[in-house]
């Protein structure tokens, strides 16, 4: 099921790398597995660039998105590697996968509303950089209490924002999980 976060601090906005600011964005995701007591066991994977936050299973709708959520959106995109037994075990672990801002699954970008128009952002919507993903998802898991992850990894783009988050939040991170190597033996 895709969760929707919603970002809303005037006080505090999300500050554009290029220049402007977000005072209020949603980010559209999902989680897969249970966060234990002290929230250390939480996994942050980033989609690839065309990706979506429905990482795993089986969702057939995603309220607000009508004709983009299609058929071939249904099935996660890495469903062969999260779940119990798997890679990203969610017997242990809990895994989020959030759809990027600027992205159309969910999250605030160019189709959605500008709330100081009340129409489309469509080509008026900020120029992002990669930096404003990363902190756009640290903003979620703020809001979910989450101060350090166990792990955050992704294919594609995503290896690129894993090291990104890494190397500029050292602190909120415990590995980079390299693809094609088991969680379980990366953590010692």
């Amino acid at each position: 099921t895709t969760r929707f976060f919603e970002f809303n601090n005037p006080e505090k906005p999300l500050l554009l790398r290029v220049g402007g600011k977000l005072a209020r964005f949603t980010l559209a995701y999902e989680m897969y597995g249970r966060m234990n007591a002290g929230k250390s066991n939480v996994i942050l994977l980033f989609h690839a660039m065309t990706g979506s936050q429905h990482a795993a299973g089986l969702n057939r709708n995603v309220p607000g998105l009508n004709r983009r959520w299609t058929e071939e959106l249904h099935e996660g995109w890495w469903d062969a590697f999260i779940g119990p037994g798997k890679a990203l075990d969610t017997r242990k672990f809990c895994v989020i996968c959030a759809n990027y801002l600027g992205g159309c699954y969910g999250s605030t970008g160019p189709a959605s509303i500008n709330p100081q128009t009340g129409k489309p952002w469509g080509p008026s919507f900020p120029v992002l950089r990669m930096v404003d993903i990363v902190e756009s998802q640290l903003r979620l898991l703020d809001s979910l209490g989450v101060k350090k992850l166990c792990a955050v990894t992704g294919a594609s783009i995503g290896g690129y924002l894993s090291l990104l988050l890494a190397t500029r939040h050292p602190d909120r991170v415990r590995i980079v999980v390299p693809i094609g190597t088991s969680l379980e033996t990366t953590i010692v």
